[in-house]
């Protein structure tokens, strides 16, 4: 008798035998004790998970001598007949080459026939996917109401590719790939049977490279036992197919998450001097992190993982090591890298760039943080600025003042907003603006204090519109029309202000501050001499920044205010830049003004 391979060998011959497939094979036999027994079946799933043995043994089922029968006997002459592909009544039938239109309607000729033999006249086509479109379209009326002893059973890898209409006219059961505990276990009972001596990490590693598929993994066994003899070892499985030891992938993985780089550059060079398979090394790598990822946030549950115990062990050694979405940024580095490698053309170049990659990813703070951290300092430089310029109350300026002096706050015809919004409550904020009162155009002092309280307004929303209006002054208010001017030396902003954007935030401000329906108008004029010094910046948080701002000496005309000049040596002196450099850990490329 000729050699029979391990795949054909041991080939379930009943719904029982099947593993991994409960799902299908319990769903399949319940259908026959009840006889809910339908006209066509799809199969779909991976290769080798049993898609075309359960389609026999459904046919065996139909079949057999007083069928239909879910637990028949696999003695019966008729189902022997069948597995040995002998039976008549059962036609098996390749997609592939069965494709076009004559073949399909030669089918449907013949389908109207009786069976020979037995109860049902069966066709089994594998890769149903692979018929045309018009070989499909000759099937569907066939399909939809078929003969009362036809019964069509197609299986597929790729059930994308199959019509929607022949879909939706069978039932269809999607097989999954068989975990690595049931492989093992399955390959383990083979190899007792063989007589063969396997340890368990060679199992293991079989199990792992055939990635769910039984028929892979029967066939790697089968292959392994011819190179190997009777005893096979993990090395041997190893060195045949090029995969790394779970030992020297828990070392590179280990040295990613400690961040040592020389480390994981020595492991990944010796697992490519050896000739392993560098791209089954990055699925195995990112493998092994997700199963990490996955045991930090279950918390250490194995029930969601498909690992041994020497394997888990190391997951809960390792857990320690990063957080969880440190371990989520070096997935997807190694994830990049996994597709990038069908089109490098330097396999070992890219892992080691995306190693370094990854072990940045592990150490990066998340922008969450840094931006936490950043509004703490503007909350504490603020909070200190604050008290330092406290304003004093009436009381103590009124007794500083000397007798027969008026207190300069006291003539002043508008409340000084800068103080006001430093110290007083935000909720209290815009009830006190609200009482400010409406100037008018010839009361310029008016003017200028709305005009200090909208800068600072908009300076809330954008610091950039902010930018442009310090260099603009308020030429009139009259009506509802509030008219700002630019001196023609900064005429050039008039573009970057006058729109759609800037004009609502302005009109939103000023209904902030009591004037309701007021318009916009930006014009090219000569600013008015001051002679009042400028306003305290009103925004805290701005007082250090100020700091870079120096009048150029000289440069003031009697008819202008002081122009200034950023200090970029001030700027880069500043403590707040200083310490959101060392949260970045950056440095200052370049300052612009």
């Amino acid at each position: 008798m000729s050699y029979q391979v391990i795949a054909r060998k041991y080939r379930p011959q009943r719904f029982a035998d099947v593993v991994g497939q409960e799902h299908v094979s319990s769903t399949l036999a319940n259908a026959i004790v009840s006889g809910r027994i339908a006209h066509a079946y799809l199969f779909c799933g991976p290769r080798g998970t049993g898609k075309t043995t359960l389609a026999r043994i459904f046919a065996k089922a139909l079949n057999c001598t007083g069928g239909p029968i879910a637990d028949f006997d696999v003695k019966d002459p008729r189902c022997v007949e069948i597995a040995e592909g002998r039976a008549l009544d059962v036609l098996e039938i390749d997609g592939a080459s069965n494709n076009s239109v004559e073949q399909v309607r030669e089918l449907r000729e013949t389908c109207r026939f009786a069976p020979a033999t037995s109860k049902f006249k069966i066709y089994i086509i594998d890769e149903v996917h692979m018929l045309s479109t018009a070989a499909f379209n000759a099937l569907l009326k066939t399909l939809e109401e078929p003969p009362a002893h036809v019964k069509f059973m197609f299986a597929t890898t790729d059930p994308e590719k199959v019509l929607p209409t022949i879909l939706s006219r069978c039932q269809r059961f999607d097989l999954r790939r068989i975990p690595a505990a049931l492989i093992v276990g399955h390959l383990l009972t083979i190899a007792k049977q063989e007589g063969v001596k396997i340890d368990d990490a060679a199992l293991h590693a079989i199990a792992r490279g055939a990635d769910g598929g039984m028929r892979d993994a029967e066939s790697t066994l089968d292959q392994l036992i011819s190179f190997c003899g009777k005893e096979i070892s993990e090395a041997d499985v190893l060195s045949m197919f090029g995969l790394t030891a779970r030992a020297q992938l828990l070392a590179l993985t280990r040295a990613v998450l400690m961040g040592e780089v020389d480390r994981a550059l020595r492991e990944l060079n010796e697992l490519a001097k050896n000739g392993k398979d560098l791209g089954r090394l990055v699925t195995d790598l990112l493998n092994h992190f997700r199963n990490l990822l996955i045991f930090q946030v279950s918390r250490g549950d194995l029930k969601l993982l498909e690992v041994s115990e020497a394997e888990a062990a190391a997951l809960a050694d390792q857990a320690k090591l990063a957080p969880p979405d440190a371990v989520t940024r070096v997935m997807e580095v190694l994830s990049d890298c996994e597709s990038r490698l069908r089109e490098t053309t330097s396999k070992k170049i890219l892992i080691e760039v995306s190693l370094l990659k990854a072990i940045q990813a592990r150490n990066a703070v998340p922008l969450d943080t840094v931006l936490k951290q950043l509004q703490q300092l503007r909350a504490e430089a603020g909070g200190a600025t604050a008290s330092s310029m406290q304003p004093p109350s009436a009381a103590s300026v009124a007794g500083a003042a000397p007798a027969g002096v008026a207190n300069p706050r006291q003539e002043s015809s508008a409340p000084d907003s800068s103080y006001a919004s430093a110290s007083a409550p935000a909720p209290m904020l815009a009830d006190a603006l609200a009482q400010v009162p409406t100037p008018k155009s010839g009361g310029s002092a008016d003017l200028d204090g709305l005009w200090a309280q909208l800068l600072e307004a908009v300076g809330r929303v954008s610091q950039f519109t902010r930018g442009y209006l310090l260099e603009a002054h308020p030429v009139s208010f009259q009506g509802k029309l509030f008219t700002i001017g630019f001196d023609p030396e900064f005429a050039d902003h008039l573009s970057l202000v006058d729109n759609a954007k800037n004009h609502a935030v302005l009109q939103t401000k000023l209904a902030e501050l009591g004037h309701h329906g007021c318009q916009l108008k930006f014009i090219k004029a000569e600013a008015p001499a001051r002679s009042a010094a400028a306003p305290v910046p009103a925004n805290p948080a701005a007082v250090g920044a100020s700091a870079a701002l120096k009048p150029i000496p000289g440069a003031a005309k009697a008819d202008k205010p002081p122009r200034f000049v950023f200090d970029k040596e001030s700027f880069k002196n500043d403590p707040l830049i200083q310490k959101a450099l060392e949260v970045f850990k950056g440095t200052i490329v370049e300052v612009r003004a």
